[in-house]
């Protein structure tokens, strides 16, 4: 659990809890969607802007040496925070979606392919399955959830054969928080001898990740949910995979050399970013990642449970409120999925930010899940590093007192 007096000294450095919104405080709880960004992110990128605001890999002066100097630190940075085995392991991307869509358009496809998904992917880890099954013959099938909104692992193993060349699962759903047993995935995957990809977005900010140890081909995060800027993200891939891939975007700065009629690509990652990068944005991303590094993840993840622990315990004793996802706290991470009996979700989430209560209200980007289940949509509550108790009972208080206006 954070202290209270490192709480203290993490919230200075968020501009935004300082200022707040007119004048008035607020209490942030959307960071599922985008967290809050420390000033800390803010100097690194504004440093680049102000003292080296040149191209990386292209230029020979001082300065594109000092560009491309901070953007092979930064991506040394993020292959220790994944636990990457090297640096070329680490793609720079806009988002979680641009790396599954570069694993989806890059790693070599038959007709007959499976790829398995599960039945609570973000549209980012759903759509670029379907638009290739109808291109390219592949087939996509999905496992469904157990009754209590668990993994199915059986039913996992069950569908495995040889025509599974990737299982591509988030990791930490954005719908409820939920974790999958991420390990034991890979492990009946790869024993069947297929690929997995992970959709890290909601799990990279908020708990250990060691690829390495995972054994994973490929973990894609963005930045803005990780304290980082915006259209910044990462793909991870074990070295052969990638090497092996074929970029699916071409142009300045992915070749060796080219003619009229042919091209000779860099290696990983080189070849896979295309045309001048975001490098203020991945150098602030780097600084996001070892922010995080500082607080520590195990400390962001105990804060993360005890507040859902809080919030959930009190919420279930609203009567007319229901939590979507598993009922075990400690399996919904930072996350608190609900809807209030008779009250419209998004009626909720406005008359909560009236109170200067941010959440949001939705489908999350989760249609599919909502669809099959016949559920318009909830209100999210997500919680980070930045959260505090006092805000949680702020937030119960308000909620109380709106569910009985129902």
């Amino acid at each position: 659990m954070i202290s209270e007096s490192e709480l203290e000294r993490i919230r200075s450095d968020f501009p935004i809890l300082k200022n707040g919104v007119g004048g008035k405080p607020i209490i942030y709880f959307d960071s599922g969607c985008v967290s809050l960004r420390p000033r800390q992110v803010m100097h690194a990128m504004n440093e680049y802007y102000e003292e080296y605001p040149a191209c990386a890999g292209r230029s020979i002066h001082k300065l594109g040496k000092k560009v491309s100097d901070k953007l092979a630190e930064a991506r040394r940075t993020f292959a220790k925070f994944l636990g990457a085995r090297k640096a070329e392991e680490v793609i720079f991307t806009r988002n979680t979606t641009e790396g599954i869509n570069l694993v989806a358009h890059s790693l070599k496809f038959s007709k007959g392919d499976v790829v398995i998904t599960s039945d609570r992917e973000h549209n980012s880890n759903l759509l670029p399955w379907q638009l290739l099954s109808k291109r390219s013959g592949v087939e996509h099938k999905i496992v469904y959830s157990t009754d209590n909104m668990e993994f199915d692992l059986e039913k996992f193993k069950e569908m495995m054969n040889d025509n599974v060349k990737l299982v591509s699962l988030v990791h930490s759903s954005n719908l409820d928080g939920y974790t999958l047993p991420a390990a034991e995935i890979v492990k009946i995957a790869h024993e069947n001898g297929s690929l997995v990809m992970l959709d890290g977005a909601q799990s990279a900010p908020h708990r250990q990740v060691d690829v390495r140890k995972l054994d994973v081909d490929f973990f894609a995060l963005s930045g803005h949910k990780m304290l980082g800027p915006a259209g910044t993200g990462v793909l991870y891939g074990k070295c052969e995979l990638l090497e092996e891939m074929e970029p699916f975007m071409l142009g300045g700065d992915t070749v060796q050399n080219s003619t009229y009629n042919s091209y000779v690509l860099l290696k990983p990652p080189e070849k896979f970013e295309a045309g001048l990068q975001n490098y203020a944005g991945s150098i602030g991303l780097a600084e996001a990642a070892r922010y995080i590094e500082k607080v520590g993840k195990e400390k962001i993840e105990k804060h993360e449970h005890e507040l859902n622990k809080l919030i959930s315990e009190r919420l279930l004793k609203i009567k007319s409120a229901s939590i979507i996802g598993p009922k075990q706290v400690e399996l919904r991470s930072g996350v608190v999925s609900f809807n209030i009996e008779g009250m419209n979700f998004h009626d909720v989430a406005v008359m909560l930010d009236e109170n200067n209560i941010m959440v949001r209200s939705g489908q999350h980007c989760v249609h599919s899940w909502f669809n099959a289940h016949n559920i318009p949509g909830c209100v999210r509550a997500s919680l980070y590093l930045y959260n505090t108790i006092d805000e949680a009972g702020k937030f119960l208080d308000v909620l109380a007192g709106i569910a009985r206006l129902r």
